[in-house]
């Protein structure tokens, strides 16, 4: 039975069996895939299509080390074998390696110029080893954005926009992610967003005040100018933006945080004290509101309470080291020397780390 079963084997076409791993991958099957590996390396054993695909498997089974050096010994052997390149160009892009991502998905895209995962995948290996400008023509030939990116095409392609400095373009490829129109006040917030995160400060600012100016009344406009003054340490003009975020959006949490932020900046512990708790009511998920009012209720002198409001934000978040800080602190004034020792020490740890990181 068993000498009969690999007598058919041998005897299936090989094309027939490649495209059978083709369809497992396809269907991001792996397993299946695998499977139907063995069979076709049972029957073909020593065929270049073998070894491309063992490559591809290893791929997708996340062994990119063993994918790289199966393709790499298949390529050595001058086999002409469509997508070798690009299957070796993918798999330093997984490792992370973009510089020799892009050397050998170049060649994959002169084999197949439509070849969209090849086209993309360069466009990303090029703006993430720091070429923006050289990303951007393939990312704008990526119509679909296919799986193995994991990413977002017109995020991404608007990235690079911002810093070539083209921001007319970047809003159109943020109009088009968020599907609003690219003259709208809701894309000029959208791409004020991006800017203030890629910290181009100055042309966020102007942006969300176009969106002022497009619609007065879009949510979450005057929250981002209000951000904007408050990292600018402009404290009068950040509360004008949030009180009138709050008149029109009443119950954004984020917003009471903020203006209660600026006013603490201002010795309003009162007000922000009242701000902070109005945020944990509608929103008791975030550490923020926490860990200001912590530092509100110290300085109002009600260290015990301060405590407990620090306590439930190193509850939600143990590894922030601010929290740990505050709280050591808080402890070492009610006398609880043990404890603040302990804080201050696992605070001292955890920011060392995250130095260490950056």
């Amino acid at each position: 039975m068993i000498a009969l079963l690999l007598a058919l084997a041998l005897a299936t076409p090989m094309h027939v069996l490649a495209e059978k791993v083709e369809a497992q991958l396809e269907a991001w099957d792996v397993a299946g895939a695998a499977k139907a590996l063995e069979e076709l390396v049972h029957a073909h054993p020593g065929s270049a299509e073998a070894a491309y695909f063992r490559g591809r498997v290893l791929f997708e089974q996340g062994k990119y080390d063993e994918a790289i050096s199966q393709l790499h010994e298949l390529a050595s052997q001058n086999v002409k074998l469509p997508g070798v390149s690009r299957e070796l160009g993918a798999a330093y892009y997984k490792k992370g390696d973009y510089q020799k991502a892009a050397e050998y998905l170049k060649p994959a895209i002169q084999e197949d110029p439509k070849d969209g995962e090849a086209v993309q995948l360069l466009g990303l290996s090029y703006y993430l080893g720091g070429h923006p400008t050289d990303a951007i023509p393939y990312l704008e030939r990526v119509d679909t954005w296919l799986p193995r990116a994991n990413v977002d095409a017109s995020y991404i392609l608007g990235i690079c926009y911002i810093q070539t400095k083209d921001y007319p373009k970047a809003r159109k490829a943020f109009a088009r992610m968020f599907d609003v129109p690219p003259d709208s006040a809701a894309s000029y917030l959208f791409t004020a967003r991006m800017l203030l995160r890629q910290e181009f400060q100055p042309i966020a600012e102007e942006y969300a005040q176009k969106a002022v100016t497009l619609d007065p009344k879009l949510p979450l406009t005057h929250f981002l100018l209000g951000e904007l003054y408050l990292f600018k340490s402009k404290i009068p003009e950040a509360i004008t933006e949030f009180q009138k975020e709050l008149s029109l959006n009443p119950g954004h949490a984020a917003t009471y945080y903020k203006l209660a932020d600026a006013y603490s900046r201002v010795q309003k512990f009162d007000d922000a004290e009242r701000l902070l708790q109005r945020s944990i009511w509608l929103d008791a998920t975030s550490t923020g509101p926490y860990i200001l009012m912590g530092k509100v209720l110290d300085k109002k002198g009600e260290t015990e309470l301060a405590v407990r409001a620090l306590q439930r934000a190193l509850a939600m978040d143990p590894n922030n080291p601010v929290t740990h800080h505050l709280l050591g602190q808080a402890y070492r004034e009610l006398g609880r020397n043990e404890d603040a020792e302990r804080e201050l020490k696992i605070g001292g740890q955890l920011q060392q780390r995250q130095d260490q990181k950056e």
